[in-house]
């Protein structure tokens, strides 16, 4: 028989490795948090969304133009900046893949420019586009951001770049 003291640290041995959670829910907790950044997002709740992003927080991008943003902070200012050509802006998401601590997402990024986009006046027009992100996630925050999107189909949607000549 053995006594309580050796019996105990294997006892809270097994607790902790049993209580862990499973490779598959740790894999749905990350997806679950690229969901309310999307929500948050959408919303414009900046005091949710600086709750799940890291405080040095870095997106990449080809589409933007500028420097990588390389704090919540930026990036709370570049989602306000958004907001001001497409102040209905809204993300749909349509597909998460989850492995390790990233998260890849296929979405759709819908809105009517009412406002200047940079240079660019308001031209009234609604536009609807997919988009690709990944997201890597550490510390249960959203460490790190790859964005990309076609800004030519964009630009055709709100009628400042030609229509491709049609097929045949």
């Amino acid at each position: 028989m053995r006594s309580a003291t050796t019996a105990l640290p294997m006892v809270l041995l097994f607790l902790a490795v049993g209580c862990a959670a499973s490779p598959s829910a740790q894999l749905e907790a990350n997806k679950d948090l690229v969901r309310r950044f999307t929500e948050a997002t959408n919303a414009a709740d900046w005091e949710s969304l600086a709750a799940i992003v890291a405080e040095d927080f870095t997106r990449h991008s080809a589409a933007t133009a500028g420097p990588p943003v390389k704090s919540r902070d930026e990036f709370i200012q570049l989602q306000e900046s958004f907001l001001v050509g497409f102040p209905d802006q809204r993300v749909t998401v349509r597909r998460l893949v989850a492995e390790g601590d990233y998260v890849a997402a296929l979405a759709t990024y819908s809105g009517t420019h009412t406002g200047p986009m940079g240079d660019i006046p308001a031209t009234g027009r609604t536009i609807e586009s997919p988009f690709l992100a990944m997201f890597r996630i550490e510390g249960n925050r959203i460490a790190e951001l790859w964005v990309e999107w076609d800004n030519v189909a964009i630009l055709t949607q709100l009628g400042l770049f030609p229509e491709p000549p049609p097929a045949g």
